[in-house]
């Protein structure tokens, strides 16, 4: 077995709650970033409940978006909520149902970590967008910059040693500017740049920040469902410790994600 066994991703609603209203944040950082033209064809990989397609969807005036997620409760959340042409599909990231260079951007917000292969999973990115086209993505900075989660998982830690092997800083190296540039290298893309993307994560008070680690949804959520009630509060109590307090109970964090981007060979379509 894998690390993929601490990843859950079952429910829509429980993920927006945790992590998907910070990712909306960084997704309209990143497609501005970008600075796609109208009128392309887009394909979201790893879509989850549909954040980063609904913002490439308002801000680029796509001809169309297909979203491909493997969680049939992500796909159905996202399909909810669709907007015209945009579809939504229960299918592998690592063998998409595209045909080749059947799109003109291929993207993916906070997934390609949790792919068994990311590098297999860009060439496959790369597979799909014609000649010229545009592969991009963005992971969270688990190491330094995700305050929330890298908060957490160092308060669990002070508690049970053993949540180190849980710790995304240390499952996912790839989530730094430097391999993911080289990742998208050896698929041969050109052009390749990487950036940071930093949002504000204001939590109203500690439920707001604590109550949706309850829900399971993701690796540190996953790991707090699992512990005995004992244990979990004092979890709870090592990160109420660790976070900042503010005006009224306010927490407020930011969260870092990288950026990367780079072009297939060839001219532009």
């Amino acid at each position: 077995m894998t690390d993929q066994r601490f990843d859950v991703w079952t429910t829509g609603a429980a993920y927006e709650r945790y992590m998907g209203r910070w990712s909306r944040l960084v997704a309209e950082e990143f497609t501005a970033w970008l600075d796609c033209p109208d009128g392309l064809r887009w394909v979201d990989v790893g879509c989850g409940t549909g954040v980063l397609s609904a913002v490439v969807t308002a801000r680029c005036v796509p001809r169309l978006v297909v979203g491909v997620d493997r969680s049939e409760g992500f796909v159905a959340s996202a399909r909810a909520t669709a907007p015209v042409s945009t579809y939504f599909t229960v299918a592998d990231a690592m063998s998409l149902p595209v045909r080749d260079e059947a799109c003109d951007v291929a993207v993916s917000g906070l997934a390609l970590n949790f792919l068994p292969a990311p590098g297999a999973a860009v060439a496959e990115m790369a597979r799909v967008v014609g000649p010229g086209g545009l592969i991009a993505a963005y992971v969270w900075d688990y190491a330094d910059g995700m305050e929330l989660i890298r908060r957490f998982w160092d308060a669990a830690i002070t508690v049970d040693a053993a949540a180190s092997a849980r710790d995304e800083a240390r499952r996912f190296p790839v989530c730094r500017p430097d391999r993911l540039r080289a990742v998208w290298a050896e698929a041969g893309l050109v052009d390749v740049s990487a950036t940071s993307v930093e949002v504000a994560t204001v939590f109203t008070d500690f439920a707001d920040l604590w109550d949706p680690f309850l829900a399971g949804q993701g690796p540190a959520p996953a790991y707090v469902s699992a512990l005995p009630p004992a244990h979990r509060d004092r979890v709870r109590d090592a990160l109420g410790a660790a976070v900042p307090g503010g005006p009224e109970g306010s927490i407020a964090l930011t969260a870092r994600a990288w950026a990367v981007s780079g072009r297939t060979a060839g001219s532009v379509g």
